[in-house]
C-alpha cells in the first residue's frame, strides 16, 4: 500500500466517527452570525457592465438590487468568515487589499476568509477584466470594498450561539455549454450529453432552538441568464435563488449562495433579456436549497481551520489566424497564479479556487478528497480566468482559447494541491 493509499484509508476512518470522537480535543461551541449589505449603484451612475466584451454600453436602469452577503463562525478558538458578493469578480489585488483590511479591522485572519463572487453578467464592471478602473469604476470599487468590510462587521457583532449541519440535493437547472458545432468543432451551447454536476451544497445555520438564520449554498452554473442584450442590473439567476430562500423564511434568513464548478455550465435557459426566465430557475434553485435544509440534522459543537497557498501555472495567450480557417495558435505568455483556499468547519470541507473551474476538476477533487462532504467555491479569493481540466483541451471551445494556462497543470495543481492541504488538517 502506498503512503497516499494509507492516508486515504486513515482518513476515510476518522471521517467514520461522530464528532465528538473527532474534535473532542479540539471542537467548542460554535458561534455563528450572517449579514447583508447593499451594493446597488446609483440609478444615475455612469458604469459600464461586465461580462460580456461586445457590450460596452453603461447600464440604463436597475432591475434588481446587489448585495454582499456574509456568515461568520467561531469556534471560540478562531474566527472565520465566508462572504458572497453579486458581481462579476474580483481581482488578486483586490483580495489582497481587502482581506488585509479584514484582518486588520475585525481580527479574522487571511487564511480563515472565503471572499467569492458569484460571477453574475448584469452588474457594473469592478476592474477585473481591464487593466485600468475609470474614476467612477474606481468609486465603485471602494463602495464595494466599504461594503464588504461591513458585511463583516455586522455578522461578527450578531455572533450567537448556533448549530451547523450540511445536506446535499439535485437541480436541473444547469447544462454543459461545450457543444459540438456540426463542422468538427466546438462553439458555445447547449451539450446535455456533456459532463454537468447538478449537486446543490447546502449548510445550514440555526439557533440552538431551531431557528435557521443563515444558508450557505453551491451549485455549478453561470450567471448568465441574461445575455449581452440586458442593460439593467440584476443579480441574475444566483441572486434570485438567494432572495427565494429569504423570502421563504419571512426574511429571518441570510441566504449565501456561492458558484460551484461553474465554467463550462449555463442556465439551461440564458442570453436573453427576460427576467421571467431568472425569476423561474431561481424559484427552482431555491426550493431546492429550502428543502434540503428542511432535511439537515445540526450539532452545536464546531471546529474551524483554514488554510491557503499559491500555485502557478505556465501562461498562453491564443493567437487566432486571419485566414479562411481562422485557426488558432497557442504562444508562451506570463505565468497564472491561482490561489487555493480550504475552510474545513468539523467534516465539512470547503475549497476555493480562484478561477472559472471546469467541471471535472470538481467531480475529480469530490472523489479524491479525505472528507466525505467537499464543496468548491469558485471565482473565490481572486481572478485566474478559465481553469480547465487537461482533457478539455482536446475540444477547442471558448473556455480553451480564454484560459491563460497551458494544458497540463491547472488539473492537477488545483487537485492535488488541495488534497494535500486537506491532509494536513488532520
Amino acid at each position: 500500500m502506498t503512503r497516499k493509499s494509507l492516508c486515504r484509508v486513515v482518513c476515510s476512518c476518522i471521517l467514520m466517527l461522530p464528532l465528538d470522537a473527532l474534535t473532542a480535543a479540539e471542537a467548542g461551541n460554535l458561534r455563528a452570525g450572517a449579514a447583508k449589505v447593499d451594493i446597488t449603484p446609483s440609478a444615475d451612475a455612469a458604469l459600464q457592465m461586465s461580462g460580456y466584451a461586445n457590450r460596452t454600453a453603461g447600464f440604463k436602469s436597475i432591475h434588481d438590487d446587489l448585495n454582499v452577503r456574509a456568515i461568520v463562525l467561531d469556534d471560540g478558538a478562531a474566527q472565520a468568515a465566508i462572504i458572497s458578493c453579486e458581481i462579476i469578480g474580483l481581482s488578486h489585488a483586490f483580495w489582497e487589499k481587502m482581506t488585509d483590511r479584514i484582518a486588520r479591522e475585525t481580527g479574522i485572519a487571511r487564511e480563515n476568509v472565503l471572499l467569492a463572487s458569484v460571477h453574475t453578467h448584469a452588474a457594473p464592471s469592478t476592474g477585473v477584466y481591464e487593466r485600468e478602473l475609470s474614476p467612477n469604476q474606481a468609486a465603485y470599487v471602494t463602495k464595494l470594498e466599504n461594503a464588504i468590510l461591513e458585511s463583516v462587521r455586522q455578522a461578527k457583532s450578531t455572533l450567537q450561539p448556533a448549530r451547523i449541519g450540511f445536506g446535499t440535493g439535485n437541480a436541473k437547472v444547469n447544462v454543459n455549454r461545450r457543444a459540438p458545432n456540426g463542422e468538427g468543432g466546438w462553439m458555445l451551447g447547449n451539450n446535455p450529453d456533456g459532463v454537468s454536476d447538478k449537486t446543490v451544497a447546502v449548510i445550514k445555520f440555526e439557533t440552538p432552538s431551531g431557528e435557521p438564520f443563515a444558508i450557505f449554498s453551491n451549485y455549478g452554473v453561470h450567471g448568465t441568464v441574461l445575455g449581452p442584450g440586458n442593460l439593467q442590473v440584476s443579480s441574475d439567476l444566483p441572486g434570485a435563488t438567494s432572495r427565494y430562500v429569504e423570502r421563504h423564511f419571512g426574511g429571518k434568513v441570510i441566504s449565501v449562495w456561492t458558484s460551484g464548478t461553474a465554467g463550462d455550465q449555463d442556465p439551461i435557459y440564458r442570453v436573453g433579456t427576460d427576467f421571467q426566465n431568472v425569476t423561474a430557475l431561481g424559484a427552482i434553485l431555491g426550493e431546492e436549497v429550502v428543502r434540503v435544509a428542511g432535511t439537515i440534522k445540526t450539532n452545536g459543537r464546531a471546529h474551524v481551520r483554514g488554510m491557503q497557498r499559491l500555485v502557478t501555472c505556465p501562461g498562453k495567450r491564443t493567437v487566432q489566424s486571419s485566414g479562411s480557417g481562422r485557426e488558432y495558435r497557442f504562444e508562451d505568455a506570463d505565468p497564472v497564479p491561482i490561489r487555493l483556499s480550504l475552510l474545513v468547519i468539523n467534516d465539512i470541507a470547503i475549497a476555493g479556487v480562484s478561477g472559472e473551474v471546469l467541471t471535472n476538476i470538481g467531480l475529480r477533487l469530490k472523489r479524491e478528497s479525505p472528507f466525505n462532504r467537499t464543496i468548491m467555491i469558485t471565482h473565490c479569493n481572486g481572478s485566474s480566468g478559465y481553469l480547465p481540466d487537461d482533457a478539455a483541451y482536446d475540444q477547442v471551445s471558448y473556455e480553451i482559447t480564454a484560459t491563460r494556462a497551458k494544458r497540463g497543470c491547472a488539473e492537477d495543481a488545483i487537485v492535488n494541491g488541495l488534497v494535500a492541504m486537506m491532509g494536513a488538517m488532520f
